[in-house]
C-alpha cells in the first residue's frame, strides 16, 4: 500500500518540447506509485495542456506547501537544478536531477535512465550529499545594502564592453592584489566545473571544503585562480575611481547593480544544498564522462610491466 501524503517536486525546462514529455512521463509514473507530483503554476499549464489527464496536478503554494514536500526531480540541465534549488532554497529537501541537457555535472541520472531514476525515488532508494553554497553580502560603506547565496558561483562582472572595472581582492580582511579586470568569480567547489572553469579556474573534487577566486581577464602580473580554505572571507571591493557600470550576479539568476565603492563580501553558507545520489562513482569517473576525457592507455593501478 503506498504511503500517504508524499509529495514530489517536478521541474523542468519550460518551453522545451523533450522536458514536456519527460515531464508527463514522470508525473504518470508517480501517479501510478501512489506519489503527488506537484508542480509550479506555469510547468503544470505546460503538462496539462500537452496531457489533459493530468489535469488534477497539485500546484505548489496553492495545493502544497514547500515544507510538505519529500523530494524534487528536475528534468534539464544545471541551470534548471539551479533554479529548482532556488525554489526550495527555505526547505530541507534533497533534489534528484536527470540531465536533458548537455554537461549536467549536478544531475545525477540521464535521459535513458528516467523510468529507473524514479522508481528509485519512490523506494527512497538513494542517498542524499550535502553542497557547500555560498552566503554573498553587499556593503556601501558601512550599509548591508544586498544579500543573497549561490551553488554554484557569485561573479562580479562590468556591465559595459568599453571599459574595465578596477577592484581590490581581499581574503579574511587582508588586501591581496588590485587590478583592473572584467570581472572576479567566487566559487564553491561545485561550482568549480561551472563559470569559474570557463575562466580559467581548477576544478576542485566537491567533497573538497574550499573557496575558489578567479580574475576575468586581468590587467595584472598577479591575477592567478586562489583557493583558500572553507571557513576564509573573499571579499571584493569596487575602486570608487571606477565610473564602469558593474553588476553581481548569483548562480547567473539573481543580478543586483552594484554602486561604486561597493564592497562584495563572500563566506561559506550555513545552508547546504542536498543532492540525491543514486550511484556511487567517484567524481573522478564523472569528470570523464561529462568531459569525455581521453583515457586510453591507462592500466590500472595494479599493472604490472
Amino acid at each position: 500500500m503506498s504511503e500517504p501524503g508524499r509529495y514530489f517536486l517536478v521541474v523542468s525546462h519550460t518551453g522545451r518540447g523533450d522536458s514536456i514529455q519527460a515531464g508527463i512521463q514522470v508525473c504518470r509514473q508517480l501517479i501510478a506509485a501512489g506519489v503527488v507530483p506537484v508542480l509550479g503554476a506555469d510547468e503544470r499549464a505546460e503538462l496539462v495542456d500537452a496531457a489533459s489527464d493530468l489535469a488534477a496536478l497539485a500546484v505548489l503554494g496553492d495545493d502544497v506547501m514547500p515544507e510538505q514536500l519529500e523530494l524534487v526531480i528536475v528534468l534539464g540541465g544545471d541551470g534548471t537544478i539551479l533554479r529548482a534549488a532556488e525554489t526550495v532554497r527555505d526547505c530541507d529537501v534533497p533534489l534528484l536531477g536527470v540531465n536533458l541537457g548537455h554537461v549536467g555535472f549536478l544531475a545525477e541520472s540521464e535521459r535513458d535512465d528516467l523510468e529507473l531514476a524514479v522508481s528509485r525515488a519512490v523506494a527512497k532508494d538513494y542517498a542524499v550529499e550535502e553542497r557547500m553554497t555560498l552566503f554573498v553580502r553587499v556593503k556601501s560603506g558601512t550599509e548591508v545594502i544586498y544579500t543573497s547565496w549561490a551553488l554554484n558561483e557569485a561573479s562580479i562582472e562590468k556591465a559595459s564592453r568599453e571599459r574595465m572595472i578596477e577592484v581590490v581582492i581581499e581574503v579574511d580582511g587582508r588586501p591581496l592584489s588590485s587590478f583592473g579586470c572584467d570581472g572576479v568569480v567566487m566559487s564553491t567547489p561545485t561550482g568549480s566545473t561551472a563559470y569559474s572553469f570557463s575562466a580559467g579556474g581548477p576544478v576542485v573534487w566537491p567533497t573538497l571544503d574550499a573557496l575558489l577566486l578567479v580574475p576575468l581577464s586581468a590587467h595584472a602580473l598577479f591575477s592567478r585562480p586562489l583557493v583558500v580554505a572553507a571557513d576564509s572571507v573573499l571579499a571584493v571591493e569596487l575602486l570608487r575611481r571606477t565610473d564602469t557600470p558593474a553588476v553581481l550576479w548569483c548562480d547567473g539568476r539573481r543580478a543586483f547593480d552594484l554602486p561604486p565603492g561597493a564592497r562584495v563580501m563572500v563566506a561559506r553558507s550555513d545552508t547546504p544544498v542536498k543532492l540525491a545520489r543514486l550511484h556511487t562513482a567517484p567524481f573522478t569517473d564523472r569528470l570523464v564522462r561529462k568531459f569525455d576525457l581521453p583515457v586510453t592507455g591507462w592500466r590500472g593501478p595494479n599493472a604490472r610491466d
